[in-house]
């Protein structure tokens, strides 16, 4: 079997687990048996400091690496916010150009769309950054839900732990899914998550709108979701015709008015199962007709029932 050159892009400020967790996949895969190598590449061939404060060696700077079958780019905390370093950007660029394929972990993708390389394609990233990710990069397809997506060559993830995921469905690509799940067995780590990102927020950040009538909705909505919420409802609060309301929020929040209405209430529903009431609660006080359709829009957005919920993210035992 032949050697698989997997190499990090890392720089000051880098998600340690967004490096530490493919690693370790990698590295696992490769005691297995697996042709993996890693390797670990700077801007400028210098040490970095990683996010928790530790400093990571590397073997030389990206603009020196010729070949790698796969490029792994991390995120950082400073991404979404802060204009992308040029020696970090030049980087990128380059390993890109070099790579056989491309996967980045959580804010990585803003790294991979200041180099251009997420122009449409389909990508996703951390949901509390996913609406600016659509926003800076509007030829790309963001998919805010996804704990990672495949795109031809390129391969994006979610947030922070979800580069494991991702790294095992690369190796799984590579390898077959025996080695994988065995990977996945000595890791202690799901073979695959069940759900999207969104069963771990708390309240998505939905965009407020800047039409009158539509943050008058938003309002109501977000304050009283129990509230009946029809059409007619919300026009009324709006002061415009149902119609002419769904063009509106379909233009500025990128949904329906009544798709919005349930984002509300399974969100608030969430909070309210976390802090210990009962799924019949909930459903009456976010304002579900009753238990078993709140249960099938979870099962639909989530992939899992309220009580399934409440379990897997009340306590860690």
């Amino acid at each position: 079997m032949g050697v698989h050159r997997v190499v990090f892009l890392v720089f000051a400020g880098v998600k340690h687990l967004d490096v530490a967790g493919p690693a370790e996949v990698f590295a696992e895969a490769a005691r297995l048996g697996a042709g993996y190598e890693l390797g670990y590449a700077s801007p400028t061939g210098a040490p970095v400091g990683t996010s928790i404060g530790t400093r990571m060696e590397v073997g030389g700077a990206a603009g020196e690496v010729a070949h790698a079958d796969t490029v792994i780019v991390p995120g950082g905390d400073a991404l979404p916010t802060t204009p992308v370093d040029v020696e970090v950007r030049t980087a990128t660029s380059h390993l890109v150009g070099v790579a056989g394929r491309v996967a980045s972990v959580c804010t990585g993708a803003f790294l991979l769309a200041s180099a251009g390389a997420l122009d449409g394609r389909r990508v996703t990233t951390h949901w509390a950054h996913a609406a600016l990710l659509a926003r800076i990069c509007p030829t790309a397809e963001v998919v805010p839900d996804a704990l990672f997506v495949h795109d031809g060559a390129f391969h994006t993830s979610a947030g922070v732990s979800s580069g494991i995921d991702l790294a095992l469905s690369l190796v799984e690509a590579d390898q077959g899914p025996d080695l994988a799940r065995e990977v996945a067995r000595q890791l202690v780590v799901y073979m695959r998550r069940p759900g999207g990102q969104s069963q771990y927020s708390t309240m998505l950040d939905v965009p407020q709108g800047t039409q009158a009538g539509v943050k008058r909705v938003v309002e109501a909505v977000s304050a009283n979701p129990e509230a009946p919420n029809g059409m007619d409802d919300l026009a009324a609060i709006a002061g415009v015709s149902p119609r002419h309301l769904a063009r509106l929020f379909q233009a500025e929040i990128g949904m329906s008015p009544v798709k919005f209405v349930e984002h509300v209430r399974v969100e608030t529903a969430k909070t309210l199962l976390l802090r210990g009431e009962s799924v019949a609660a909930t459903a009456r006080r976010v304002g579900f007709q009753n238990p078993e359709t709140m249960r099938r829009v979870f099962v639909a957005r989530l992939d899992m029932p309220p009580s399934t919920y409440r379990h897997r993210f009340t306590t860690t035992t």
